[in-house]
This record gives structure tokens, C-alpha cells and sequence, in this order.
């Protein structure tokens, strides 16, 4: 069976292009949620990179299970970004209002600056 890391990674890079874009638009609750999606695939292809699979979305638990050394703070920020994973997409996910209502700039922003340092983090090491 063939390594399909690249190809994970590459899917990373592009949800993080489309997190940027949803931001862009002022699709906030998307932006976030693409940002999650693109650091738990980056995480997942730098496990197949070392051999590994790897189970599940939440970024931070992916992170600490590498046979690498991840900065404490991308593990913390990895924590901010599973917190988008259901609530940016589920009407329920609040005690009110719909998802869009939750998230502006700010999240999408501090989202996006925290997915791109994962990815940044995972491309060395994958080369």
C-alpha cells in the first residue's frame, strides 16, 4: 500500500487556503473549522510520514501522539483549534444561535495564524 502523506499534507494546505477564503468572505465559522481541518490533516500525514496511522480530529491528542518533539505552545494552539471541530457546524453547538453568530475576525484570524503554524511545523518534516 502506498504512503499517502504527501497527499494528506497537500489536502492540509488546501483547507488552509480555504479557511483563509471563508475568512475572506466573512464565512468566519467556516474559516475556523477549515483551520481545524487542515491542522489534524498536517498532523495525520506527518504520522503516515513516520509509518503511523492516525485516528480521529482532535489536533492536540494527534500532536502529543508523534514520534517527534512538538513544541509545548503547538499543542496548546492545536487545543483552541478542537474546540472548532463541532460548534462552527452544528446549530446545537451553542446554548443559542445559529453557528455564524459565534464567530468573527477574530477567531477565524487567531485560527488561521494557528493552523498555518502547524503546517509549518509538519512540512520539514516530512521532506
Amino acid at each position: 500500500m502506498p504512503n499517502r502523506a504527501v497527499d494528506w499534507f497537500r489536502q492540509a494546505e488546501r483547507d488552509l487556503e480555504q479557511a483563509v477564503a471563508s475568512a475572506r468572505d466573512g464565512l468566519h465559522e467556516w474559516a475556523c473549522f477549515a483551520a481545524q481541518q487542515a491542522a489534524a490533516k498536517a498532523a495525520k500525514a506527518l504520522h503516515l510520514t513516520h509509518g503511523q496511522e492516525a485516528w480521529g480530529h482532535v489536533v492536540a491528542r494527534l500532536l502529543t501522539q508523534l514520534p517527534v518533539a512538538v513544541p509545548p505552545d503547538l499543542i496548546e494552539k492545536a487545543r483552541v483549534l478542537d474546540n472548532y471541530y463541532v460548534p462552527t457546524r452544528y446549530a446545537n453547538g451553542h446554548p443559542e444561535g445559529a453557528p455564524f453568530q459565534h464567530y468573527g475576525a477574530l477567531q477565524s484570524g487567531s485560527a488561521i495564524d494557528y493552523a498555518r503554524q502547524i503546517l509549518d511545523f509538519v512540512r520539514p518534516q516530512m521532506a
